[in-house]
């Protein structure tokens, strides 16, 4: 097959991430834009990517993209793309799509449009009237922003926050896709220590312990195009079989540590990392911040605190804010990395971060505040 385009789609702020990523899996970026991220590739970058990217949220096909300024133009425009080139005859392919800024604004009329010019051009190529949709699942999507129209086919299925470990929650979890960029951000030294000391269920120490294994995160999952006629049963396996023998099994222990006064957390941030199969370089341990410390000379600290926006949290997360602040500087040689949606963090903090950046954490927006510490010394 010739090359093929594909699109990952990433959150605010965590485009540049996705990019390198694709860049490290060796595919060659020709478009960022509006939070996707388009890379040409063969058809093995399909299982590659989903396996591998950290920070992206799904890996879509591109089938086409044209000008649509009314019904028409989209109806032939979906029509005329190649469409039985990637559906088999019993292909079940639901439409969803999205309009912005674009004269085509009814949603449900796009949808409807877009399947009927779809099964049109099916029943071309295959001859038959009616199509029972009772095979492999292909979720088209239509996007229109500014008049251009662009098709693509899911083929992740589930969003790839979802790793297949975090089977548990506790209260203001931080998605996967979000704490895989955080410890990316923080451009973490594997061989100095990391710290979470409101560690929750444990997904930012799991997502750092996997890319201390070189662990691809999709491992533990399956995904919509494993189903795929095209891959005939191999491409997938094989992608597989790459990604397991990638995988460092002599790793430093007790170098990741998380900590959190909720002996439940813990528990399930446990359960966690066995499931994704890191708990052999993780330490959890119950523990209230006000007892946090270490001796280490030289560290990281990344870390999802409590926000406060629930009535009533407020004064104590502005108290535990100036805490962190009083121990955290204290640790003058750490570098420190904290997300939160407090607007006034800095001036509670005490000290204003190195850098910021906007990222959303299931929809809120938050500010990820990230502090230097110097490099060791040389040996």
């Amino acid at each position: 097959m010739d090359k093929i385009e594909l699109m990952a789609t990433s959150t605010f702020g965590m485009e540049a991430l996705v990019k390198k990523e694709i860049n490290d899996l060796g595919y060659e970026i020709t478009e960022v834009k509006n939070g996707r991220i388009t890379f040409e590739a063969d058809l093995q970058a399909i299982p590659r990517a989903n396996l591998w990217l950290r920070t992206a949220e799904r890996v879509l096909l591109k089938v086409g993209d044209f000008k649509a300024r009314d019904f028409d133009d989209l109806y032939d425009g979906v029509r005329s793309l190649d469409w039985p080139g990637w559906l088999p005859e019993n292909a079940e392919f639901p439409v969803s799509a999205k309009s912005i800024d674009s004269q085509l604004s009814s949603v449900p009329t796009c949808q409807s449009v877009t399947k009927k010019a779809v099964v049109d051009r099916l029943k071309a190529e295959y001859q038959r009237e009616w199509f029972d949709e009772d095979g492999p699942l292909y979720p088209i999507e239509l996007a229109l922003y500014k008049d251009r129209a662009i098709l693509t086919i899911d083929t992740s299925g589930t969003g790839l926050h979802k790793r297949g470990y975090r089977e548990l929650s506790v209260k203001a979890p931080i998605q996967e896709t979000i704490a895989a960029g955080m410890v990316y951000l923080s451009r973490w030294d594997k061989d100095r220590i990391l710290i979470d000391p409101f560690c929750g269920s444990g997904t930012i120490l799991i997502e750092a312990a996997m890319m201390a294994k070189n662990q691809a995160p999709g491992l533990k999952r399956k995904f919509n195009s494993e189903k795929w006629p095209v891959f005939e049963d191999f491409e997938w396996p094989r992608a597989r079989v790459e990604a397991k023998k990638a995988k460092k099994i002599n790793v430093e222990p007790r170098l990741i540590m998380g900590y959190d006064q909720d002996p439940e957390a813990i528990s399930i941030a446990r359960y966690h990392a066995k499931q994704a199969g890191v708990e052999d370089i993780i330490h959890f341990q119950e523990q209230k911040f006000v007892d946090f410390s270490t001796n280490r000379k030289y560290g990281y600290v990344i870390t999802n605190p409590p926000y406060g926006e629930r009535m009533g949290e407020k004064e104590e997360v502005e108290e535990l804010y100036r805490e962190m602040g009083e121990k955290f500087r204290a640790l003058d040689t750490w570098s420190y990395y904290i997300i939160t949606s407090h607007s006034k963090f800095e001036e509670l903090f005490g000290k204003e971060a190195s850098k910021r950046r906007k990222l959303y954490n299931g929809g809120v927006e938050t500010q990820y505040y990230q502090y230097y510490g110097p490099w060791p010394p040389k040996n």
